[in-house]
């Protein structure tokens, strides 16, 4: 796999984990107990901490593009292990 076509997926990964992580670790207003400003979403977070969140995001980007190359290497996974309805139906 050319070095080009890994970094595509490790930001492909970056992308798909700072959405998937997005409400972990996340504490409203409510919660630390400070009040609300008037117009304020009950859901708003407290403190959003986007240095810190992009980092967790990268993190477990790596892992996962770490396993998505082994896998490309090893063959772990086919595309046959995936086809579900060939070992449904035949």
């Amino acid at each position: 796999m050319r070095w080009t076509s890994l970094v595509a997926i490790y930001f492909l990964f970056v992308v798909a984990s700072a959405f998937i992580m997005l409400p972990f670790g996340v504490k409203t207003d409510e919660e630390v107990g400070n009040e609300l400003v008037p117009g304020q979403a009950r859901s708003a977070p407290h403190r959003f901490r986007l240095g810190r969140h992009l980092l967790r995001a990268a993190v477990l980007a790596a892992v996962l593009t770490a396993l998505y190359d082994l896998n490309y290497i090893y063959g772990w996974i086919t595309p046959d292990d995936l086809d579900l309805y060939r070992r449904i139906v035949g």
